[in-house]
């Protein structure tokens, strides 16, 4: 006698179609359209995007199960093709797979690079670039020119973490090769939200190839790449002058250090730095954009 076929306690699913599964009900405003699934399917639904299933959480209660309760279940992070790309095939600390990798990272980034007392030898750098800010606003009032306060405060996070992180800011006016970086970083963020088909439709990936997102992300993480090497090549051929500067040193001074130390438990490639150095820079300018542009939601 056949045993009936067990059945799998899933979300409730609104019906998919083939191949495209639920995605031709997500419209131009996505937000809304999630917002008004929910409230039909409830605050835990399983959505279809292509061939990829995903789990829709609208409610704080629900939230708080997945993120506390069960947070280890749903630690991971979704690979996908840009990410793989751009950050050395995800070998970051934000698109790192969960597990001993992704852990000995944030801690080093923790301990190492966001502690309380390294921000706070990073003191002298923020009050210079306070000084700067203050010096263009005098000198726009002096002038009877307009004050674009925007554009000053992301000038100010900038200058900020770009000296903290990189030892220097590697953008400014006057240098081609500096504005070009940040040009990248940002271009970098715009392919990062860019639809790639393979994401989606994983036997349809070569489409991405017809519509020249590859080839967007050849480029970019390949001048991204000659970039970093040069920042962390400057670094390494830097005198010292035998003193103990441990506070002044920048970001990559201490992520070389950790990577000379065979003490650790965690053994940093070259590509593992340069993949944290860019998740910092573009963390910086999008967040910098977000909290003096702010966020326009219909």
């Amino acid at each position: 006698m056949a045993r009936e076929p067990r059945k799998t306690d899933v979300p409730p699913s609104p019906p998919k179609l083939p191949l495209i599964g639920n995605l031709h009900l997500l419209g131009t405003l996505p937000h809304r359209s999630l917002h008004s699934l929910a409230g039909k399917y409830g605050p835990l639904m399983l959505l279809y995007l292509g061939r990829i299933p995903t789990l829709i959480v609208s409610s704080a209660e629900m939230a708080e199960q997945i993120m506390k309760t069960h947070d280890l279940i749903f630690a991971s992070r979704p690979s996908i093709t840009a990410a793989k790309e751009l950050f050395y095939g995800c070998t970051d600390v934000a698109f790192a797979s969960y597990g001993e990798y992704w852990r000995q990272v944030r801690k080093m980034c923790v301990a190492e690079l966001l502690s309380i007392k390294r921000v706070n030898s990073f003191r002298s750098i923020m009050e210079e670039e306070v000084g700067l800010m203050i010096e263009r606003i005098s000198h726009s009032s002096s002038t009877g020119a307009a004050v674009n306060l925007a554009e000053l405060f992301l000038s100010l996070t900038s200058g900020s973490i770009a000296r903290a992180a990189l030892g220097k800011k590697y953008e400014g006016e006057g240098e081609e090769g500096r504005n070009k970086f940040a040009d990248l970083v940002k271009e970098l963020g715009i392919l990062l939200g860019a639809f790639s088909v393979g994401d989606y439709f994983p036997s349809l990936a070569w489409v991405d190839v017809v519509t020249g997102l590859h080839g967007k992300l050849k480029e970019n993480s390949g001048e991204l790449d000659r970039f970093l090497d040069q920042v962390i090549e400057h670094h390494l051929m830097r005198p010292s002058d035998g003193c103990d500067v441990g506070e002044q040193r920048d970001f990559v001074d201490v992520m070389l250090q950790v990577q000379k130390d065979s003490n650790r438990d965690i053994h940093l490639t070259r590509d593992n730095i340069k993949a944290t150095i860019l998740v910092s820079r573009l963390s910086q300018i999008q967040g910098s954009r977000c909290s003096v542009v702010g966020t326009n939601i219909d």
